[in-house]
Order: C-alpha cells, then structure tokens, then sequence
C-alpha cells in the first residue's frame, strides 16, 4: 500500500523530521514501512495496517506542530506507542498548564476517559496500578482549573501511613514532617509551574498539601481538591474527606488498590466508597488497566508479574494440595 502525505517547508519540516530524521527513523523501525520525501509530499509505503498506523502518527506530529507546539524524539515514541496499543491517537485535549512550553496530554485511551470524567464531573474515583498517570493527570487538571480561574485554589492531601516501613521520629516542623508523604504530589507540581510559582502560591493559599488529617472540619468552595494514595485511607477517613467538598469545587480521589499499606487491606476506605457509590448519579469512577501504564516498559511487566504470582497464590488457597500418602497414612493410625 501506499499514501501520500503533503508536509510543510522550512523549519516545520524540520521539527518533523528530526535532527538527521530521527523522527522518521523511529517511525520507519516502528511500522516497518518506507519513507521517502520529495517536496512537499511524503510517500509511505508498506503493509495497509503498518501505512495507516505511520501516516496516523506523522499527522499527529503535523497538528501539534501547526498549534505551535514543539515535537520531540519522546513525543514520537509516546504516539508510535499509543497507535500500535490503541490503534488511535487519544483524542482528550490537552491540560494547559503554567509551565512555558509544557503540554500535558493523556496518551491512552484510559487517561483520556479519565481526563473526560474528570472535567465532566465534580467527583471523580480512579483506581489504577503504579505508572498509569493517576496523581500526575489529577495535578495537571488542578492547574488547568487554577490557571483558568475555574478554581480559586488546590488542596492535594495524602494520607500519611508509611509503606510498609517504620521511619521513627522525624526532625522539623509539621510540614517537614508530612514532607515525605506529599513528595509526589510536589514533584508533578513542579513539572507545571516553576520553581518560585509554586512557592509564592503556596505563600498565598492557593495552593495548599496537607496530610489528610488536617482535612476534618474543613468546608472547601471554589477548590479543587485531590486525594492521593486512597487506598490507605480507612472507611472513616473516606467519608470525612468526601463530605468536605464545598460549592463549586472538584474532587478527585486515585489510589492502587493492590498497594495498600494498611494492617487489613480489606478495610481500605477507597473500596468501600467505590462500593456504597456506585450508583449515585454525579460520580464518575475510571479503573486504568496495565495499558495505560506510560512509565519505563519494565514496569508494565513488573506488574504483569506481580499479578500473575497474586492470581496463582489465590488458587493454591482456594483448592489447597491434598496431603502427600504417608501422611495420610500417618492420620489414619
């Protein structure tokens, strides 16, 4: 098969291509197909599937390229990723943030649901294994909303239970303390607003990381309002934090639920709310699968794994081996 796209002269051209057309080798190795550029057209030939795939992702190059965004080698994995695991380009737009020349969009088609749910709804459960962008796309719409004065502040809150590890007594003051709990919420921040905005924000209160503790009593309007880690949280816990959506505000809840870090899992308040909440009108509840993983490609398969050896552990409990003969034997006398 083969197609023909047209493409710009000049610099966008270049931006396309790569420095010495390292985009189009990427995509050429990807899809196995033939690139050859005269002019302003661009042939591909190859397998039908394999054409369609590059010429999906060579189009996608050349929208963000003519929305005067820029185009980098990571950016052509991430799309060459997308269409051979989706067949699609996720079509959520994208999350504009405080960062110059940052853009954040969901690259699955799971995120794009959950971005979706999240601006269609003012409460939003998502549940997902490590790497599917849960905390990382809930702090890219508080921002958004931020930026846009859609909400007058952003409360991220966490709760504070150690995984699995006892840290003793910790040095500092109250915020030094909780620190390394809310790491991860601060590091996402940092990837959209610079260094001194967030600290002038945080000196003016609009932005606000607390441990989850310090939420009781709390009325929260005009926020937006984002609960990490929920898996941690016990039923208790879940129902205060929930009950302190205010007017006007947004909340989102993400958690693992196989990375829970309480002395009786089955007690975590995040399965409790998604089960007494599922069918109350307003809600919305994303579960993010191994596909939606966007970290190294390792850890997609840590978690294959991981859920592997879960599943086979469950079988062996479920229909325990009979005992060996001599021991049976041994019984019956």
């Amino acid at each position: 098969m083969q197609r023909q796209l047209t493409i710009p002269e000049g610099e966008e051209r270049l931006l396309l291509f790569g420095s010495q057309d390292r985009h189009l080798k990427m995509i050429r190795e990807a899809f196995g197909v033939e690139l050859s550029a005269r002019g302003e057209m661009l042939t591909l030939n190859g397998a039908a599937a394999a054409v369609e795939g590059a010429a999906m992702v060579i189009r996608e190059l050349l929208g963000r390229l003519e929305r005067g965004q820029s185009v980098s080698a990571r950016d052509v994995e991430d799309l060459i990723t997308a269409v051979q695991r989706d067949g699609v380009v996720s079509e959520a737009s994208e999350i504009k943030v405080f960062a110059r020349g940052v853009y954040v969009r969901p690259k699955t088609r799971g995120q794009a649901r959950y971005v979706e749910a999240i601006r269609s709804h003012d409460l939003t459960f998502c549940i997902g294994p490590a790497g599917t962008g849960k905390t990382y796309l809930a702090v890219a719409m508080a921002v958004e909303a931020l930026k846009n004065r859609q909400a007058n502040k952003v409360v991220l809150t966490r709760p504070a239970v150690e995984a699995g590890e006892k840290l003793g007594f910790l040095p500092g003051d109250m915020l030094a303390k909780v620190n390394p709990y809310l790491r991860p919420l601060l590091d996402a921040l940092h990837d959209m607003m610079e260094f001194e905005q967030v600290k002038l924000y945080m000196e003016n209160d609009m932005i606000e990381i607390i441990p989850l503790a310090f939420m009781r009593g709390r009325t929260l309007n005009d926020s937006f309002i984002i609960l990490d880690e929920a898996q941690n949280t016990t039923a208790s816990q879940m129902k205060m934090f929930l009950t302190r959506m205010g007017m006007r505000s947004k909340m989102v809840v993400t958690g693992d639920v196989t990375q829970t870090d309480l002395a009786d899992p089955s007690r975590s308040g995040l399965m409790d709310a998604r089960r007494k909440l599922a069918d109350v009108a307003g809600i919305a509840q994303v579960e993010l699968h191994r596909g939606d993983i966007v970290r190294h490609p390792l850890v997609q398969n840590i978690v294959d794994a991981y859920e592997r050896c879960g599943a086979d552990e469950a079988a062996e409990a479920a229909n325990p081996a009979p005992p060996a003969p001599e021991q049976r034997s041994r019984e019956g006398t």
